[in-house]
């Protein structure tokens, strides 16, 4: 059975002209209905300010909640803070923790948005509002349901906001695998970064990520990873500077699936980055990222 995390909410109708595939949620959410798995789909709710608050400054949340985002942090977002998209914002964080939870009882769940990971804590950045990933895991650490969480962020593009969020802490880890010399420029310091150079294809991703995730998992021990899990590594990607083919990003998947199911670790992913003219294509890619990992997790299991 696959858990996935969606509301109506998280699609906003656009005149399309933007980069931003603001309806890529939709044609994931029928892509993933006409493959035929069976599954689940859950309704999250808003993330209430306390939690947001959290993490983010006060008056930024203020800010987003109010639609009075200043135009400057509007242009760093890269699209205008509208009702619409504002209460996208809150609920999208409000995915993630609900997947995180859902993953924590079914080994696996995934929001059918959020990987929001450029946003800091005063601003957003490259399409990006709330990190709903900081915003999880913090949350997730003090309800107590987990103490170690790893975010795994394997977006084209470094998880500087991400990782600025939880400098500092033992009980969070982050490890990025991104093109070097992508967005963003100043990169941030993840717990452990791997930045690889443009064109890199199926092999020497592979090579990089079976190089950096076990030795991970095996010296943090997370109880839960949350995955960013963008597919803007393709090759085609119109903002990639990678060269991952189709079966390239469909074996990074069943990789990092497997090595979370052979020590029992719950893995709950974010859709993350996409980005073409194409909309069909790129959401495909990212329903065929959600299958992989659910298959792979539920592989063997009678349920």
């Amino acid at each position: 059975m696959l858990h996935v995390v969606h509301h109506p909410g998280y699609v906003v109708e656009t005149d399309g002209t933007g980069t931003f595939p603001h309806d890529k949620y939709a044609l994931v959410m029928r892509l993933l209905g006409e493959s035929g798995v069976e599954m689940t789909v859950h309704a999250p709710e808003v993330m209430p300010r306390e939690w947001l608050e959290a993490v983010h400054e006060p008056a930024y949340v203020d800010e987003v909640i109010a639609c009075s985002v200043p135009a400057a942090k509007q242009r760093r977002i890269g699209f205008a803070i509208d009702e619409r998209i504002s209460r996208r914002s809150q609920l999208s964080p409000g995915g993630t923790w609900l997947a995180a939870k859902l993953a924590l009882q079914h080994g696996y769940a995934a929001n059918s948005a959020g990987g929001s990971h450029h946003a800091l804590a005063d601003s957003g950045a490259g399409y990006c509002v709330f990190n709903d990933l900081a915003l999880a895991a913090n949350r997730l650490i003090e309800e107590g349901e987990v103490s170690r969480i790893l975010i795994l962020d394997l977006d084209v593009h470094q998880g500087d906001g991400t990782a600025a969020l939880t400098a500092g802490r033992g009980d969070i880890f982050t490890l990025s695998i991104h093109a070097e010399k992508n967005f963003p420029t100043r990169k941030a310091r993840s717990s452990l970064d791997v930045a690889l150079p443009d064109a890199t294809g199926d092999a020497g991703y592979l090579e990089a990520l079976a190089g950096s995730l076990p030795m991970v998992l095996d010296h943090f021990v997370p109880e839960l990873i949350l995955l960013q899990a963008g597919v803007d590594a393709h090759a085609d990607d119109k903002l990639g500077r990678l060269s991952l083919t189709d079966e390239g990003l469909a074996n990074r998947d069943r990789f990092v699936a497997r090595e979370a199911k052979r020590r029992g670790i719950p893995l709950a992913s974010t859709l993350g980055g996409g980005y073409g003219a194409d909309r069909e294509a790129v959401a495909l890619r990212h329903a065929r990222t959600i299958l992989a990992l659910a298959a792979t997790i539920s592989a063997g299991d009678a349920a």
